[in-house]
C-alpha cells in the first residue's frame, strides 16, 4: 500500500483512493473530491493529488500581468491583505469540528461568510488566509454534505476546470479519524500561494503521516484552487512531520 501511496497512478480516481487503506488520510484531506484532478497522462510515477475541504476561491490572476487590489478586494469586506511573506509561526485559530475533523476560524483570516448550502468562504488575502483555506478544504470537501458545493466554488477558473469539474464524484466516508498537525508554506506572492499540509491517522494501530500540497490562486475575492494546472492537489505519503510547522487542535 505505501507503494501505492507514493507512485503516482495516472488514472488516479476516488474509488481508488477509497479502497486503499493507507490513504484515509487522504479521503479526509477532500482526494475523494479533487484527486480527479490527478493527472491523467502517461505512466510518470509521482504523489497522487488530494484536495482538503476548504472555502474560499477566487478567479486566477496572472501575476506577470499585475494585480488590481481593488478590482481583487475580498469578497466578503476582509482586511488586512498582505502580497508578499510566508509563515514560520502557527497562527492562533478557534477550532471547529465538521464530522470527526476539526477545522480552523478565526475573526481575522477567515472564514467569514458562509453560503445557504453550509460551505465556508472568504478568507484574507494573506499567507495566513491561504492556510485557513487550506486547513478548510479537509472538512469541507471530504463531507457528502458540502463536498460538491464546496467544489464548484472553490474551482478557479482556468485551463483545467471544465476537465475537472467533469470528473468530479461526491465525498465518501472513511473509516478513521484525520487530524492536520502542521504546514509549510512552499511559495505566497499575494496572487498565487502552494500551502503544504501535513496530516495523520492511523490504521492497523499505527500512525500514518501524509503531506497535501494545494496549488491556490486568488480569484474573485478569494482563495480558489488553480485550474490552470492539471493537479491543484499532490498528496504524498510522508514518514513524519520534520519541516512542518507543528499546528492542529
Amino acid at each position: 500500500m505505501a507503494d501505492e501511496m507514493t507512485e503516482k497512478n495516472p488514472h488516479y480516481r476516488p474509488s481508488f483512493v477509497v479502497a486503499a487503506v493507507t490513504v484515509i488520510a487522504l479521503i479526509v484531506a477532500g482526494v475523494v473530491v479533487v484527486a480527479n484532478m490527478a493527472t491523467r497522462g502517461a505512466d510518470t510515477a509521482e504523489p497522487a493529488t488530494t484536495t482538503t475541504t476548504s472555502d474560499r476561491a477566487a478567479p486566477t490572476v496572472n501575476p506577470s500581468a499585475g494585480t488590481d487590489v481593488a478590482e481583487d478586494a475580498s469578497v466578503c469586506g476582509l482586511d488586512g491583505e498582505e502580497l508578499e511573506g510566508t509563515l514560520t509561526a502557527a497562527p492562533d485559530a478557534e477550532w471547529h469540528y465538521q464530522g470527526t475533523t476539526a477545522y480552523p476560524t478565526s475573526e481575522e483570516f477567515g472564514p467569514a461568510d458562509s453560503a445557504e448550502n453550509g460551505i465556508r468562504t472568504c478568507f484574507q488575502r494573506s499567507p495566513s488566509g491561504a492556510l485557513f483555506m487550506s486547513a478548510n478544504a479537509i472538512t469541507q470537501g471530504s463531507d457528502a454534505a458540502t463536498s460538491m458545493e464546496w467544489a464548484d466554488y472553490v474551482l478557479a477558473e482556468g485551463k483545467y476546470r471544465d476537465q475537472l469539474t467533469a470528473e468530479m464524484g461526491p465525498a465518501e466516508g472513511s473509516e478513521g479519524r484525520t487530524k492536520l498537525v502542521g504546514f509549510r508554506v512552499l511559495k505566497y506572492d499575494g496572487d498565487s500561494a502552494r500551502i503544504d499540509l501535513a496530516i495523520t491517522t492511523s490504521s492497523g494501530g499505527r500512525a500514518i503521516f501524509a503531506s497535501g500540497v494545494y496549488e491556490l490562486v486568488w480569484q474573485d475575492g478569494d482563495w480558489k484552487l488553480s485550474t490552470d494546472v492539471e493537479e491543484p492537489l499532490n498528496v504524498a505519503q510522508i514518514p513524519d512531520m520534520s519541516g512542518y510547522v507543528p499546528w492542529g487542535e
